[in-house]
């Protein structure tokens, strides 16, 4: 079976797997096609009950605030709480007429629910006129007729002046009215009937001390009060009985009406959510039998394409896995070095067999390149000698550039020092004439006194001329072992920038009016640095003889100018710049290339700039950068830090 299918090329047996794959997506997409029909009807019903279950809990949370505010407007009247009941009763009478066209599952119920709402709402709307009825009365027969008694107790008090007869019976009248008035407004805000029989005792009391007050006045206006008094108790009395009937009223509906039918609106709101209940329940039976349907069916599906896929994919794999496995060992064997070994499977006709051919092949080359490596190691090693003689012949070569810059130094310094010596030999020859002239003057006994002063003029003249050039002979030689001792041994010290550069360009005048070169110079005093002045030397040093040698070459004369500023706190720029033939966008780009030079018919090593940029950016810490155009000579720019950085020498810095 496996050479069987080992006639095939992999690729047919991959199609061949991802075809099998590819059927059982397309089955199981279709039965979940059709279980995704059946759950969407079912979950369509889950969510039609759901959506009846929130509005059943809005419209209780409604029916609880109505009767809510009803029973707060019964106990206060109030026209915003009128307002809400009124905007909350249209809300809830046009939920359920919606609901009941929208829902078919609660219609019915929903028309039962709005007919006893509307029972509720018109139950509200007798208490309200029974409420109305209540504070009409309140006013008419209570609250006005108690004002009239008031105003009947102050004529019958200003009449009856004391001490009067009527007094006693007045006081104890006036106190029943107040008591009165009392317990009617206990009446009117509670409803007691307590409240009301304290209302008909003190009207009783009242009106028997009428006709005993009636017999002891002695106005015709205060019998005439008394009468009015007494009828005014008795419609006070009148009034508290009406008000009474009509509390008895108020109660019956807010029992009957109110509560009554809001109790049937509870008890058929938890009917249509039983009957929701029971229509869910369905639902989410259908809805599981669905489910367990799909997923029965789903699982037998994929199960025998798992089997079949799992039984055509083994076949497979080991058809690609077993020639692999002999494969890889001769790969191995042959990456170990055993090249004696055969490479199994090439005869076949598949990719593997392809492959099998190609490690034979790949065998047959890593022998042949075994003798080419035998060959490159020899080749690599004569490079390796060849590079080490190169760096060698390098670090000679700056060797060679440093000693050349000092045979310089020393050459210039030799010519300045000759000046003042070649003078201070001449007068000290004639020195030692003039004093053999007088010697014989003197011993012949001919020395006259003038010739004494004038010898002795003479001889404290050239005193001063020998010391003058000796002095100066002395600074040149002194200036010239600094500079040889900071270019000898790299030591780091404190020196002022401006007293160092004079000293380095010392040695260097006599190259510049040899070469006809004007030097300006702007070296400000109190540049104090911590840094190697000998290096620093030798980079001025290469930047004076790279002009003369370069910018200068083709020219007569010209003009290179040094100088410095601070730039910041700690960093100083020093800038030498000339006027000479300068150079190319080309040849500024590689000026500091080693090696690179355009004098090498000259004598040139292309090592000047080159060395100056490592000393510059490796011992001093510091940067140079470099402008030039062709005919408008050439700008270099040192950028150093006053305090040098502190570093171990590296490779570089040990061979400038």
């Amino acid at each position: 079976m496996q050479r069987f299918v080992r006639a095939w090329p992999i690729r047919w047996r991959i199609l061949a797997i991802a075809g099998l794959n590819s059927a059982l997506a397309l089955v199981l997409i279709l039965l979940i096609w059709d279980g995704a029909n059946v759950l969407s009807r079912a979950w369509a019903d889950l969510r039609q009950v759901r959506q009846s279950e929130r509005f059943l809990d809005q419209l209780d949370r409604d029916t609880e605030r109505l009767q809510s505010l009803i029973h707060r407007y019964i106990s206060q009247a109030d026209a915003d709480v009128l307002a809400r009941i009124g905007d909350l009763r249209d809300t809830l009478i046009g939920r359920l007429r919606v609901q009941a066209r929208l829902d078919p599952l609660i219609a019915a119920p929903c028309e039962t629910l709005r007919e006893v709402t509307e029972r509720f709402i018109a139950g509200f709307s007798a208490l309200r006129d029974t409420r109305a009825d209540i504070l009409q009365i309140y006013e008419a027969s209570i609250a006005g007729p108690a004002r009239e008694m008031a105003g009947l107790y102050a004529l019958i008090e200003g009449d009856a002046a004391p001490p009067s007869p009527i007094s006693p019976l007045l006081a104890a009248s006036r106190k029943s009215f107040h008591a009165m008035v009392l317990a009617a407004n206990a009446v009117s805000l509670a409803a007691s009937s307590a409240s009301a029989g304290e209302v008909r005792r003190h009207a009783a009391v009242i009106r028997r001390t009428v006709p005993a007050m009636l017999a002891l006045a002695t106005e015709e206006v205060q019998r005439r009060a008394l009468g009015e008094l007494e009828a005014r108790a008795a419609a006070v009395e009148r009034g508290v009985d009406a008000l009474s009937a009509e509390f008895a009223t108020q109660s019956r509906l807010l029992k009957e009406e109110i509560d009554g039918n809001a109790d049937a609106m509870s008890a058929s709101i938890e009917a249509m959510a039983a009957h929701i209940r029971g229509i869910e329940q369905a639902a989410q039976a259908r809805f599981d039998r669905t489910l367990e349907s799909a997923a029965l069916k789903l699982g037998g599906v994929a199960l025998a394409f798992v089997a079949l896929v799992g039984v055509v994919g083994t076949l497979v794999a080991k058809s690609i896995s077993d020639p692999l496995r002999g494969l890889s060992g001769s790969m191995l064997a042959i990456a170990a070095g055993d090249y004696e070994r055969t490479v199994p499977g090439a005869e076949a006709r598949d990719e593997i067999g392809d492959m099998a051919a190609a490690v034979a092949v790949f065998r047959e080359n890593a022998i042949a390149r075994l003798r080419a490596e035998e060959d490159l190691r020899r080749a690599k090693e004569q490079a390796e000698a060849a590079l080490s003689e190169l760096r060698e012949t390098q670090a000679s070569l700056i060797e060679a550039e440093k000693l050349a810059a000092l045979g310089s130094l020393v050459a210039g310094v030799a010519h300045e020092v000759n000046n003042p010596v070649g003078i201070s030999l001449t007068v000290a020859s004639t020195l030692n004439q003039r004093c053999s002239a007088i010697s014989a003057d003197l011993d012949g006994g001919q020395l006259r006194r003038s010739q004494l002063l004038a010898f002795i003029e003479g001889v404290r003249e050239a005193g001063k001329q020998l010391v003058a050039n000796l002095m100066r002979a002395g600074d040149l030689v002194e200036s010239f072992k600094q500079v040889a001792v900071d270019r000898s041994q790299d030591n780091r010290r404190r020196f002022d920038l401006g007293q160092t550069c004079e000293q380095i360009i010392a040695s260097l005048r006599p190259e510049l009016r040899s070469a006809r070169i004007a030097l300006t110079l702007d070296l400000p005093s109190g540049i104090v640095m911590d840094s190697f002045p000998g290096p620093l030397g030798q980079v001025l040093t290469n930047l004076f003889l790279n002009a003369v040698r370069h910018a200068f070459a083709d020219r007569a004369e010209g003009t290179i100018h040094l100088a410095a500023e601070l730039v910041g706190p700690d960093r100083v720029a020093i800038t030498f710049s000339d006027d000479g033939a300068g150079m190319t966008e080309e040849v500024a780009r590689r000026a500091f290339e080693p090696f690179f030079t355009t004098r090498r018919d000259s004598g040139g090593t292309g090592l000047g700039l080159h060395l100056a940029f490592n000393i510059v950016t490796h011992q001093l810490g510091g940067r140079i950068a470099l402008t030039s155009a062709p005919g408008a000579g050439s700008r270099f720019v040192l950028t150093l830090p006053l305090v040098a950085p502190v570093q171990e020498p590296g490779p570089q810095t040990r061979a400038a």
